[in-house]
């Protein structure tokens, strides 16, 4: 064989594997399942809680969740809020649900205009707390789909009326005895056990204590989150909404200057 000929030959074979090896990497990658985040919550007296996240679903979300348990910024925190056949609710670092962040998410959920998001409220979700500014005047909706922030909740039961106005982002695979449990231990008391002429409890401090809050609330001791190797980025925040800015610009006055009158 001439030596020409055994060059081309080579040539021929080396292309062959590159194409070979080139095609086989490709396969692979479109191949390949990217494993979802799972969240690992210890909580102490009660048993640990595996969650998957959905990052598919609430990509933002999902971010700041994974960097906030990455910072350790959960391991302590309590469940201030447990509701039988609803839902259960911590990550407040205040541990009474009125905490404050100076940064807030967008609503990654239909009536906020993302189309992203088709996870239901069903039971084992989990999902982002807001607040609620609608009471307060006209077109503080957007504030409204716009403000959450670390505290989450996670359902016990099935509840449509939240689908598409709250950001479910993951759902319980493991421990959901543990939340069942949580949803149901003692609580200081329950609004709707209020008769008309009864007032609701207060604390030292003369402010009123939340409903559904527990006796003792449950510690979550520690949250671990695995990633599977991805890097799911800085979140996109807001700012938050701005109660003091929003009552001066209503009635002209700081709110702290107010003064209140007793007969």
């Amino acid at each position: 064989m001439k030596k020409t000929n055994i060059i081309w030959l080579v040539i021929i074979i080396a292309v062959v594997i590159i194409i070979a090896v080139l095609g086989y990497g490709y396969y692979k990658k479109i191949t390949e399942v990217v494993k979802n985040p799972i969240v690992t919550m210890e909580i102490e007296g009660y048993g640990t809680v595996k969650i998957e996240l959905y990052p598919e679903m609430a990509p933002n979300t999902v971010a700041h969740f994974v960097k906030k348990i990455q910072e350790g910024y959960y391991d302590g925190l309590t469940f201030h809020r447990t509701i039988p056949d609803f839902m259960i609710q911590g990550g407040d670092k205040e541990g009474t649900g009125s905490g404050t962040l100076d940064y807030a998410l967008p609503g990654e959920f239909i009536a906020n205009g993302y189309k992203g998001n088709k996870l239901k409220h069903e039971r084992g979700v989990l999902s982002m707390a807001r607040g609620d500014y609608s009471s307060l005047g006209e077109g503080l909706t957007s504030y409204s789909y716009n403000s959450a922030g670390t505290q989450f909740f996670i359902m016990t039961q099935d509840n449509t009326s939240l689908d598409g106005y709250y950001t479910a982002f993951g759902k319980v695979i493991e421990g959901m005895e543990v939340v069942d449990v949580i949803s149901n231990i003692e609580v200081v008391y329950r609004s709707e056990d209020l008769t008309e002429d009864q007032e609701a409890p207060k604390d030292e401090n003369g402010n009123t204590i939340a409903s559904d809050r527990p006796v003792n609330p449950p510690i979550i001791t520690k949250v671990t989150v695995d990633t599977f190797g991805v890097d799911y980025g800085e979140p996109t925040t807001v700012a938050p909404f701005d109660y003091n800015a929003w009552f001066y610009e209503q009635y002209g006055t700081n709110i702290n200057n107010l003064v209140s009158y007793e007969e």
